[in-house]
């Protein structure tokens, strides 16, 4: 069986994060949607609550689950057995810096690969930031996360 982790922070998970599970659970025979526990970055959700989001979109993909982790990723992909890391590319930008992290991925365990997916075009500007931004200061994020966790996000943000 091939595993694969698509790890980050998903706070929140986006439209563009939803196509790149959706694609990865066609090519793979399990995903697992890693969501990093980083205790030095305050996000907007907690790590349960990211968790308990990013289920709500994906319980349709039966080969996807959700789990969070902390510490460094080769470690979590030993634990899962999984021998995949994806990344998903939005620019240029994205590759430089997720290229440097596949190599330093490669330099501890050789035996994992990183698969890089390019972002589908209409989600190539989207980011958990931008969306956080906009929906801040009051803009529509309808298009730009799953709709079901909309309220989710404006309810979180209203409570700042």
């Amino acid at each position: 069986m091939k595993t694969a982790v698509y790890p980050g922070s998903f706070d929140p998970i986006t439209n563009g994060h939803l196509d790149i599970i959706k694609r990865a659970s066609k090519v793979f025979d399990e995903v697992i949607v890693g969501v990093l526990i980083n205790p030095e970055k305050k996000g907007l959700f907690n790590v349960e609550e990211r968790v308990e989001l990013i289920n709500s979109v994906i319980k349709y993909i039966p080969n996807v689950k959700v789990e969070s982790f902390s510490g460094l990723l080769i470690n979590f992909m030993r634990q899962k057995d999984a021998k995949v890391i994806i990344k998903g590319l939005r620019a240029v930008s994205d590759f430089e810096y997720e290229f440097q992290m596949s190599l330093m991925n490669s330099k501890l365990d050789p035996n994992i690969e990183t698969v890089f997916m390019m972002a589908s075009s209409g989600n190539s500007f989207l980011s958990s930031s931008s969306v956080k931004q906009v929906a801040m200061f009051g803009g529509c994020i309808k298009g730009l996360v799953p709709d079901n966790i909309i309220p989710d996000i404006i309810s979180k943000i209203k409570s700042l």
